[in-house]
């Protein structure tokens, strides 16, 4: 099931936590762990630009009809 653009904002938000949370005890320094999180934040920043884009031709579709040419 898809994701809403809030819940994945919401995602990125408790990543952004996580990682403060991480780096507050000391677990910055491992390497592995910060990669792993550091690319699920990539993964879900990409997820919200592509779900916001989406949303914003589905909207002016609706709008202004299927853009031909």
């Amino acid at each position: 099931m898809a994701m809403t653009i809030a819940q994945i904002r919401t995602h990125l938000e408790e990543l952004a936590q996580e990682h403060d949370e991480a780096s507050r005890i000391g677990l910055s320094t491992d390497s592995a762990y910060i990669a792993d999180l550091k690319e699920e934040i990539a993964i879900f920043r990409m997820a919200l630009v592509t779900a916001a884009v989406t949303e914003i031709a589905v909207e002016r579709g609706e709008l202004f009809g299927r853009q031909v040419g």
